[in-house]
């Protein structure tokens, strides 16, 4: 039976509006004041844009461009002064770059790889997590980049050590799909 003309008008704009609040959701989660902030530059670093400066911690400014250093060939590259990462690809090109916030304890400066990965769990610190990548554990704390469902951020003055570096949901997006088990993860003081 053919649709009538102005059910196929309501479908369509049913599809619209979805889309349209699913646009704003997105604006809204990576924008939102609790989260690190995110500048179109910080999600597509490389090339002239490595120059770009981004302000953080205040009114100091911190360059995006990869640190010197940082290794060699496909890797994740993780400033611990800077609170940023980066995905290398093979072809030493940075293709994305973000702000993170880490928990009470940071790995030492090191290489390490990506030993495991979970789609959805609950974090060390108790909270619904998703695309966790897990790189090192050591003394009973367990090292990797992951999204908190709710949005919350590591809580910075909690007794209990945790090693959870939590990113926005479309930066963990990033890291899930980029940062496979065995993936080099550099960590940089």
């Amino acid at each position: 039976m053919p649709r009538s003309s102005t059910g196929t008008v309501v479908a369509a704009l049913t599809a619209a509006a979805l889309g349209g609040v699913g646009f704003l959701a997105y604006q809204a989660s990576a924008t939102a004041p609790d989260r690190p902030s995110h500048s179109v530059r910080d999600s597509k670093a490389g090339g002239s844009e490595d120059k770009a400066k981004t302000k953080d911690k205040g009114d100091k400014k911190k360059s995006t461009a990869l640190p010197a250093k940082s290794g060699s060939g496909l890797r994740v590259v993780y400033a611990l002064g800077d609170r940023r990462v980066w995905l290398v690809d093979a072809d030493e090109k940075a293709t994305h770059t973000f702000v993170v916030s880490p928990s009470t304890a940071s790995p030492a400066p090191g290489t390490y790889e990506v030993t495991s990965r979970v789609a959805s769990t609950i974090g060390s610190d108790g909270v619904q997590v998703e695309h966790v990548v897990v790189f090192n554990t050591e003394a009973g704390v367990v090292y990797g980049f992951s999204a908190a469902v709710d949005g919350s951020l590591p809580d910075p003055n909690a007794t209990k050590k945790t090693g959870g570096i939590r990113e926005s949901r479309a930066d963990a997006t990033a890291m899930w799909q980029f940062a496979q088990a065995g993936t080099k993860v550099v960590v940089l003081a």
